[in-house]
């Protein structure tokens, strides 16, 4: 029997940092059990149980081990205020045997793994999830048959389509991927010598040699990514979880921020759910991918131990709307009923002066730049994974020939963009290959600065006529003086592979438009 672990310092500095109720019970910590899998795996666990009754079960499966921070963030906090935890290396980390295959393993481990809850005496058979990214992807993987004891999950920017998050541009998301599979198991000092190996090989010229480079054979799963790049190759089975937006019925708290790599799935998730009745809350906060697990987590915890109040205990989660979104350029917070909201539309015209106007064209105009694979456009900032993510000044990258602007005018009043921003583009594009197109959405500040917003990069289809595009949704306040711009080149690399053939655009600007989502500037709740 171990120790009873009370409630002290640090439990009153954690409260005051993350912005979490008191916390009511001290806790016992049970290390390294042996849950076994129906293939004969062990996964290693660590649970925390409060001393007295609980208030229910909250799963968190994970490959990043079960030490800091998820021993502190969740582990110790939630059990402080009642609810047992069990943390689990999954399949292949942590001490956990068996052979890791990132996302295709865990509907089945998620499976078994409550199979063996329902053998705990301790178990009382109210269960919830939580956790970020491949531990939201752990989620959405048991979503897609959840066990009946399951009663709310709370997914922070987890992404229910990995196959998509991959390859759905069209071309592969080289950087973000290679650098996780080249650290996912490292300790300290082999991640920093893993990552110096992933900065040289991204000189490689393709992403098959970038990846026997960094990677050697200690990922394979990497190179079997590389080689599957049909979507619909029934490889990709296992890594699909849309499946669960279409059957699951268990309250789901959605957690994700604007400059993360998964925020739009993450609105699809709340958009499909929703349209079914299902019970489901979403927070868009203005974070990275890396910031949720700290910088976020003030807003994020307390959201999810009232998520987890209210579908365990039934207490009143206090929300006052399904959904709380962050205006970014404001600072601001606001709740609204739902996602999207109602907006107008405000439509710029593309003119060949490099200019955003409201008129359209008065000429034909044309504005051009070339790609080269040897030389391929810079990715800076944007959603992406790493702490090069999120909002950049992007006047370096727009110097650069291969890169084409249009700006408007200073605005005269505040313009409130709140959804997907939608590109009507006519270009001609001489090119022995399919072509990529990278568009981005920018904030130019009264010093000039220009500042991502949001963006869309595909590969095209066609390199003759019109292009029709969504940009990725976004929240976002332009302030009276500031002006609009719209960044367009042919790459975005590493984040995303480079393509292999040069290529010569031509933007014709006639017939081209920028529409933007746009609604009156309405009073915000809190900074």
């Amino acid at each position: 029997m171990t120790k009873a672990r009370h409630p002290g310092v640090l439990s009153a500095v954690q409260r005051k940092v993350f912005g979490l109720p008191p916390a009511t019970t001290a806790y016992t910590v049970e290390r390294g059990l042996r849950v076994p899998t129906a293939d004969g795996a062990q996964l290693l666990t660590d649970v925390y149980l409060p001393v007295g009754k609980a208030h229910g079960t909250v799963l968190i499966r994970s490959p990043y081990g079960r030490g800091l921070p998820e021993s502190l963030v969740h582990g110790r906090a939630f059990a402080e205020r009642g609810y047992q935890v069990v943390v689990q290396s999954v399949r292949g980390t942590g001490g956990s045997t068996g052979t890791f295959r990132p996302m295709a393993q865990e509907a089945s481990d998620g499976q078994d793994t409550v199979a063996w809850l329902r053998t705990r005496p301790w178990f009382g058979g109210r269960l919830a999830t939580i956790g970020g990214s491949y531990l939201g992807w752990a989620q959405w993987a048991l979503l897609r048959d959840p066990p009946p004891e399951l009663r709310a999950s709370a997914v922070v920017v987890g992404p229910h389509d990995f196959a998509r998050a991959l390859r759905g541009s069209g071309s592969f998301a080289l950087e973000d991927f290679l650098v996780w599979s080249a650290t996912i198991r490292a300790g300290l000092a082999e991640m920093l010598a893993a990552r110096r190996r992933v900065k040289a090989a991204l000189r490689e010229p393709t992403a098959e040699a970038a990846a026997e480079s960094a990677l050697g054979t200690k990922a394979p799963w990497f190179a079997e990514w590389l080689g599957h790049p049909d979507l619909d190759d029934p490889f990709w089975t296992d890594y699909d979880a849309t499946s669960a937006l279409a059957t699951s019925r268990v309250p789901t708290l959605l957690i994700g921020g604007w400059h993360d790599v998964f925020v739009d799935q993450t609105l699809e998730q709340f958009q499909a759910l929703n349209d079914r009745g299902v019970d489901v809350a979403m927070t868009i906060g203005p974070w990275t991918h890396l910031d949720t697990t700290f910088k976020a987590a003030r807003v994020a915890d307390p959201e999810a131990l009232a998520w987890f109040g209210r579908h365990l205990r039934g207490t009143a989660s206090g929300r006052p709307a399904p959904v709380r979104i962050h205006l970014t350029g404001a600072g601001t917070w606001r709740s609204l009923p739902s996602w999207p909201p109602k907006t107008g539309e405000h439509t710029l015209s593309l003119h060949g002066s490099g200019q955003l106007r409201d008129e359209p064209a008065d000429a034909p105009g044309t504005a051009g730049f070339a790609y080269d694979p040897a030389d391929p456009t810079p990715a800076v900032g944007g959603r992406h994974m790493s702490a090069k993510a999120g909002r950049q000044d992007n006047g370096p990258l727009e110097s650069r020939d291969d890169v084409v602007t249009f700006t408007s005018a200073p605005l005269e009043a505040d313009l409130d963009v709140v959804g997907a921003p939608h590109l009507e583009l006519r270009l001609e594009v001489d090119a022995a290959a399919r072509p990529d197109l990278f568009v981005r959405l920018c904030d130019v500040d009264d010093r000039g600065r220009s500042w991502n917003v949001t963006e869309s990069f595909g590969r095209l289809t066609t390199t003759s006529g019109a292009v029709s595009l969504r940009l990725g949704s976004c929240a976002h306040r332009f302030l009276a003086g500031h002006r609009i711009r719209l960044q367009v080149s042919g790459g975005a690399y590493p984040r995303f592979a480079r393509n292999p053939a040069p290529a010569r655009y031509t933007l014709v600007c006639t017939g081209s438009s920028l529409s933007l989502p746009v609604e009156a500037v309405s009073t915000e709740e809190s900074a």
